[in-house]
């Protein structure tokens, strides 16, 4: 592996640690961070760890304008023998490119850029809780930093790595949630940046889910933005459907995230010789499923909620009661059997953990 030279700064005053079993998501940052600078005609240059705090911008940066960014999210794992873990951050690192190239922004060294993941992740290695259900939220992000009123791709960029010790995504936990199916809302088009993780896709996605919320559902699912009948993704979720023994998964279509948990459970269904197919599906067939007595469990799957069964579908006014609101087998072993290959007390039989 290439070495990426980065200058350290270590933190004078360390912050106090949360207690592994009060966590929430996303509300407390580690002692560090890493910041990479992107100037056009350089390139990549000065990578650092200094310690985590405010950055300075120009008021007419890019990003406050135009909406140049990107990020990503992955975490790392605790062992009971006191070994770090990584999930397949490579393909976040190959996501994040992916991003960049539909944002017009330039893309990051994968290899360097999960070197110094590793580096930083090393100096805050006691920040990684030890309580079951809790790991260190990743999140690499990448910023257009130009100060210029006009629209264009900036010439200037930082990529940063920030750390989270983190609990449940939900907080209903491993229990199932209920979802609002969303007919007036559009998230996002084939052709546009819905296939991106960039800043923008989520806040088109905010309205709807408090109007959901308020109505006390957990979360969105989002429908295609052309006939609104084509199912897409959840708000932070893919989405999966057990049907009469089949699962089934809306195809990537250049406007659903390409999940890296979605194409894992993909791939453990398919070890376990579990009938999945990824194809176009309507909200109409769903809703047929459930009246025939076929729609046997439904579940979201994300880096941040890891398995998340879905227990109700409201749609046009009708409760989709699905597995009687419980938490189905196949949610539950696909969970089990996941988190185990993350926390390192399941066999990996794929080679996804990285072991820091």
């Amino acid at each position: 592996m290439k070495d990426l030279k980065i200058e350290v700064t270590l933190s004078s005053t360390k912050k106090e640690k949360p207690q592994s079993d009060h966590l929430e998501f996303g509300k407390i940052f580690t002692d560090h961070m890493f910041i990479w600078d992107y100037t056009e005609g350089i390139g990549w240059h000065d990578p650092r760890i200094v310690p985590y705090q405010p950055i300075a911008l120009d008021p007419a940066s890019t990003v406050f304008h135009y909406g140049q960014t990107v990020f990503e999210g992955l975490k790392a794992y605790l062992t009971k023998n006191e070994n770090v873990l990584l999930f397949r951050p490579e393909e976040n690192m190959k996501r994040l490119n992916r991003s960049n190239d539909r944002l017009c922004m330039p893309k990051i060294d994968e290899e360097l850029a999960l070197s110094a993941l590793k580096q930083l992740i090393t100096i805050d290695r006691d920040w990684i809780p030890s309580a079951e259900g809790t790991s260190l939220y990743i999140r690499p992000f990448m910023i257009a930093t130009e100060p210029y009123l006009g629209v264009h791709p900036s010439s200037q960029y930082k990529f940063m790595i920030i750390l989270s010790p983190v609990g449940a995504y939900y907080k209903e936990g491993i229990n199932p949630v209920k979802i609002a199916v969303e007919s007036e809302y559009v998230r996002a088009v084939a052709g546009g940046t819905g296939n991106a993780k960039t800043a923008g896709n989520y806040a088109a996605s905010l309205k709807a889910s408090e109007i959901a919320s308020e109505n006390g559902y957990t979360q969105v699912l989002w429908l295609d933005g052309r006939e609104k009948q084509y199912i897409e993704e959840v708000g932070s979720m893919n989405i999966f459907f057990k049907i009469n023994g089949e699962v089934v998964t809306p195809e990537l279509n250049g406007s659903i995230l390409e999940g890296i948990t979605r194409k894992s459970i993909i791939e453990l269904l398919k070890y376990w010789n579990v009938p999945v197919v990824e194809k176009k599906i309507s909200i109409h067939e769903i809703q047929q499923a459930y009246h025939d007595g076929q729609l046997e469990e439904a579940f979201g799957t994300g880096t941040a909620a890891v398995i998340s069964p879905v227990g109700e579908l409201f749609w046009q006014n009708e409760k989709l009661i699905i597995n009687n609101g419980e938490t189905g087998p196949l949610s539950k072993k696909l969970y089990d059997s996941l988190t185990g290959i993350q926390n390192g007390t399941e066999q990996d039989p794929f080679g996804w953990t990285h072991r820091l």
